[in-house]
């Protein structure tokens, strides 16, 4: 049995907090449930950032009409007293009985008067659940779920779309509401009733008769409850639910900040020279911009165009715009996003870590990352040592990388190359790249179109897990005319789950980055007539829009995007758990919730999948075989760099939330700086504001977790690597291992603590080896290790 060799991925606790220290994910108010935004992964798919949902809908009070291909769809309803009797609401599409969630109906107008008498109803429901409590499954779980289940799916509903359809109205509404919202949460979340009835069951005489999984939920409700300060005394609570109102309304501002100040910048462009070396694709979605902005007659040959900070846009601009003095003022737009004038989040950013740093306190934690690790696998010293051991893997790499990088632009005879920055690195890497390996992205996109890469994709999962997906337009609404709706059925044609997919970019609107999130999670209890209620997951990205009568042609780093959101999908639609507070992606230690994600990557570069994918949208054919391979040569490529960048950002992440002091001697950007020197080759950029941007830890679920990436990427690539010990050319073995991870990885959610699961998949614990292969950095770990064990002795 190999062990890991560098970190142990086993859940550590503490004594002297046992009781606040378990295996489950860290769940506070302000982010009740998960939706998982894509990394700020590699150099050359440097920025994809999304807000984390702070309280993501992952389940649904519908009575559901179901077509006739959908027949386990089934039918419920929850409330005894309906709501629209409640406050004169009949017409409120988020009161309303419906099919699937009402996106196309629903308007700002809706949401004061539908939250309210919502809230009013659920404040009844907890009224009768606390005067009735006793320490049984259908007298505390069952209720407790269901108005755990109602608040999801109708704030959900409302949060989603100022995601994805953001207005001013829209902002109002939300930001008028969200007080009232955290409030009834924080009662939620203090419930002593609740608790000490937790509390009774787990001390019973019948505890041991429990199954597993309900276990883990009695164990996971105590440890939120505590978390969320069941235990202060009035005064100690109050300043605590304080704090969580505050930080709510700050997340909420950080966000809408990136949004608009994202929004604001546009560079008109009428001379072409100005953007020489940008390829056709981003040349017409330059000039499709500008035909909205009002320049009607712009075309992608003649212009004008108009360059945005939208992800397709800027990497469009840093790594092929010839003109160095346009990648500057991009550069330097996108990484001051949200850090001047009235949409400066400095200021928020300082109020967000003093407000968490206190709340630790009142919790009797040192420190937020204390906080945050309490209901992880990791603890705030193990992340610390895979950050640093992976960095000083990546250290010499990535310096290589760099020397590589400034020679070559040296022999092309680029005048920066003695004066080489940030917004040469990009540039440049893309033009070493093309030399090293003859593979030009924009040569790639026409192999790429979206149909081909789903059905692809589509492909691949029911060869690796047995399901089938179909088509369901027109069955649910949607938000917006690109979104497409989709059944997942087994091998008897059943359905078992559905997924909405919204792909494109619209900067106007829609925030950036990638992200999954659930809207119905599997549930034994919300559902009717017998039959359990089925999961339905949102997958969002941002990558090109089709231009013209050409389809959406991607890049091979949204072709990576969308297998890894869809990983998070499958781990939502696939769970076998019945119990709706455990299935799916609910109740996974958020530092294990990446291996699904991470490990369909993988597949982008099997043979077999790429060339199922690959086809030209025009002429039908295939990726030719010399370009796949250089494909597959040029995977490691730049992987000291582009890992380094991963852990600039975990260990920024965890300093500010572990040894930084609010209103100290050192500011956010002074603490940034000094993990830069060590974690970037390239000498800190002193303007950089990248932190005002940093959606991931100040307006999402990853503070003191953005180190999760790393470390379920040892378990995702270790998970691979089943597939290629069994023989990634044998189908037959490789269905039986896709079997295995279906039920195991994939089926049971939150029920089991992901360390078992694991081994239960895997047959040993995870090694870091499959991963630093992977990257190429095994050799220069394997001498960081000696070098380590020769300092010791």
């Amino acid at each position: 049995m190999a062990a890991c060799s560098f970190i142990s991925l086993s859940v550590t606790r503490n004594p002297t907090r046992s009781l606040l220290r378990c295996s489950y994910p860290f769940v506070s108010p302000e982010h009740l449930h998960k939706s998982f935004p894509c990394p700020l992964w590699s150099s050359s798919f440097s920025f994809c950032l999304h807000s984390l949902r702070k309280h993501t809908a992952t389940a649904i009070f519908v009575s559901y009409s179901v077509p006739s291909y959908a027949t386990s769809m089934t039918s419920y309803s929850l409330s005894t007293a309906p709501l629209n009797a409640v406050n004169n609401v009949d017409d409120n599409p988020l009161l309303q009985d419906f099919d699937f969630p009402p996106f196309d109906a629903v308007k700002p107008n809706h949401i004061r008067p539908g939250i309210r008498a919502l809230l009013k109803k659920l404040e009844n429901d907890m009224d009768e659940l606390e005067r009735t409590v006793e320490p049984t499954w259908p007298k505390l779980v069952e209720p407790l779920e269901r108005i755990d289940d109602r608040l999801d799916v109708v704030w959900g509903i409302v949060n989603h779309l100022k995601s994805v359809k953001d207005s001013p109205e829209l902002r109002s509404a939300v930001e008028e509401m969200q007080p009232e919202k955290v409030k009834f949460e924080l009662r939620l979340g203090q419930s002593k009733p609740i608790y000490n009835a937790f509390r009774a069951i787990q001390e019973s005489s019948d505890w041991q008769q429990l199954s597993e999984a309900r276990k883990r939920i009695v164990e996971y409700q105590i440890k939120e409850a505590i978390l969320n300060g069941v235990s202060l005394e009035d005064d100690k609570r109050e300043e605590f639910n304080k704090i969580q109102q505050e930080l709510e309304r700050l997340s909420q501002k950080f966000e809408e900040n990136i949004l608009d100040a994202t929004k604001k910048f546009e560079k008109l462009v009428t001379d072409k020279k100005e953007i020489e070396g940008l390829p056709p694709t981003a040349l017409g979605l330059a000039a499709q911009t500008a035909v909205s902005k009002g320049y009607e007659n712009a075309t992608a040959e003649n212009g004008p165009w108009v360059i945005t900070l939208d992800i397709p846009t800027y990497l469009s601009v840093m790594k092929h715009a010839r003109n160095r003095y346009l990648r500057e003022e991009v550069y330097r737009a996108y990484v001051t996003r949200a850090s001047t004038g009235d949409l400066d989040n400095t200021e928020i950013i300082n109020q967000i870590l003093k407000l968490r740093l206190e709340k630790a306190k009142v919790l009797g934690y040192n420190s937020y990352a204390e906080v945050s690790m309490a209901m992880k696998m990791a603890t705030v010293d193990k992340a610390e040592q895979l950050i640093e051991k992976l960095r000083a893997a990546s250290w010499n790499p990535a310096i290589q990388d760099l020397e590589e990088i400034k020679n070559f632009s040296k022999k092309q005879g680029a005048l920066e190359a003695d004066n080489f920055t940030h917004w040469d690195f990009n540039f440049w890497n893309e033009r070493l790249r093309e030399s090293k390996y003859d593979i030009n992205e924009e040569e790639l996109r026409p192999f790429f179109s979206l149909p081909k890469v789903m059905d692809g994709l589509f492909s691949l999962v029911k060869m690796l897990f047995g399901v089938d997906i179909e088509p369901a337009d027109g069955l649910a609404p949607v938000w917006n005319n690109d979104v497409k709706f989709y059944v997942v059925k087994d091998s008897f044609g059943v359905a078992i789950a559905y997924f909405y997919f919204d792909p494109y970019s619209r900067p106007s609107e829609k925030k950036g980055g990638a992200w999954m999130s659930g809207v119905v999670s599997r549930s034994s209890l919300l559902s009717h007539n017998g039959s359990v209620r089925l999961p339905i997951a949102h997958m969002i990205c941002n990558q090109t829009p089709p231009v013209g009568d050409k389809p959406s042609l991607m890049t091979f780093r949204e072709v990576e995007t969308v297998f890894h959101e869809f990983g998070h999908a499958l781990q939502h639609m696939l769970t076998k758990q019945d119990e709706g507070f455990i299935a799916g992606i609910r109740g996974i230690e958020w530092d294990a919730v990446e291996l699904p994600s991470q490990f369909m990557e993988n597949w982008c570069y099997h043979r077999d999948t790429i060339m199922s994918i690959a086809k030209h949208y025009e002429t039908r054919e295939s990726l030719p075989e010399d370009m796949y391979q250089k494909l597959l040569a040029a995977k490691t490529y730049c992987a000291g760099s582009s890992t380094l960048r991963q852990i600039r950002f975990a260990a920024l992440d965890l300093e500010l939330h572990t040894r930084f002091i609010p209103d100290g001697p050192e500011s956010i950007y002074d603490v940034d700086q000094r993990v830069c020197h060590r974690t970037q080759v390239i000498p800190p950029f002193a303007e950089d504001r990248f932190l005002c941007g940093f959606s991931h830890i100040f307006a999402g679920g990853y503070a003191a977790g953005y180190y999760s990436y790393m470390w379920a990427e040892v378990l995702s690539a270790d998970a691979f690597s089943a597939f290629e010990d069994a023989g990634l050319n044998d189908d037959k073995a490789v269905r039986e291992a896709g079997k295995r991870f279906r039920d195991t990885i994939l089926a049971l959610g939150g029920g089991k603590a992901p360390l078992e699961v694991f081994v239960e998949f895997r047959g040993r614990e995870p090694s870091p080896d499959a991963l630093l292969r992977h990257l190429g950095l095994l050799p220069a770990f394997l001498i960081y290790r000696v070098s380590a064990e020769a300092i010791r002795h």
